[in-house]
Order: structure tokens, then sequence, then C-alpha cells
């Protein structure tokens, strides 16, 4: 697969996971709408490194130079996301938001009040990438498809107020 085919896919099927338009994924990466699209159907001329970046790092991705046709074993897949995600959100709490409260409360169930601010900042305050690996673990462990938990984010990023532009 060309670069720009992957690229082009990785752009479009995250973008669709988290429920986004390219115009949200314009404004959020600084890049216009019209570049989004002919990057997503595969028209685009040019694409600078820095304006690829900016896009990826909008929707959660990274660039990374590898070998061609590596494929990941199942088990290297899985990460501590959730674990680092729940430290993450409990920086500033004297409790402590736990791995399995937060998949439980992304997999559909309700947050308890004394969660409420710890969620909040995870949804508010934590680099995007670290939202995508919490996706993906969730679909890899629970079984839970990637826009489905996108989704369970952004409700609950309306629900607790969260004014981050990635919910709006």
């Amino acid at each position: 697969m060309s670069a720009i085919l992957e690229l082009s896919t990785a752009v479009r099927t995250r973008r669709s996971d988290m429920g986004l338009t390219q115009s949200s994924v314009a404004k959020l990466s600084g890049l216009s709408r019209a570049t989004v699209n002919q990057l997503e159907n595969g028209t685009i001329k040019d694409l600078s490194l820095s304006r690829a970046n900016r896009l990826l790092e909008a929707l959660g991705l990274a660039m990374t130079v590898a070998a061609p046709h590596r494929r990941l074993d199942p088990a290297e897949r899985k990460s501590p996301a959730l674990d680092l995600a729940a430290r993450s959100a409990s920086v500033s709490f004297r409790t402590m938001l736990t791995p399995r409260a937060l998949r439980e409360i992304l997999a559909g169930g309700a947050v308890p009040v004394d969660l409420r601010p710890h969620v909040f900042a995870l949804l508010d305050e934590v680099p995007v990438s670290l939202l995508a690996a919490v996706v993906e673990q969730m679909y890899f462990e629970q079984k839970i498809e990637r826009p489905r938990t996108w989704k369970r984010m952004r409700e609950l990023a309306q629900v607790l107020k969260s004014n981050r532009e990635l919910w709006q």
C-alpha cells in the first residue's frame, strides 16, 4: 500500500470512528476542509510532513517509519492505555479512578458522582493519542466497536460540559 493511500485510509477511518466531520477535523488541525477531503479521497497532490503530522495529531494518530508489511501479533496490540488514562485522570484527586471503573464507564455504565471530576479531566485534558489508545484497548479486550467508544466519550463530554474543541 502506498504511503498516501495508507494515510488516507487511516485518517478517514479514525475521523469516521470518532464521529467527526471533515470540517471539524480541518478546524482541529488548522488545515482546510478541501485538504482533508483531497487526502481522504486520495487526490491530494502533495502534503508536507508538518501538515500531515498536524492532521494526524488532531486525530490521535502518529506517523511511523517501519519496515513494509509487518503484521502485529494481537498480543502486541495490547497496551496499558486504560491504566495510564485512569492514572492521568486521577493526578489532581485524592481518590483514584481505577482502570476497571474506567472500562465500565466507557462500556456504557453510569459515572459515579465521586468520579465525575476524574472523567471530566480525562476527556478535557489527556492527549487525543491516549484517548485513541483507550479506544483500541476497549476494542481488542472488550470487543466494543471503536465508533461506539468514541460516541460514549462524546456523550460523557457533553454531560460533563467539556469545552474541549474535539467534543464540540
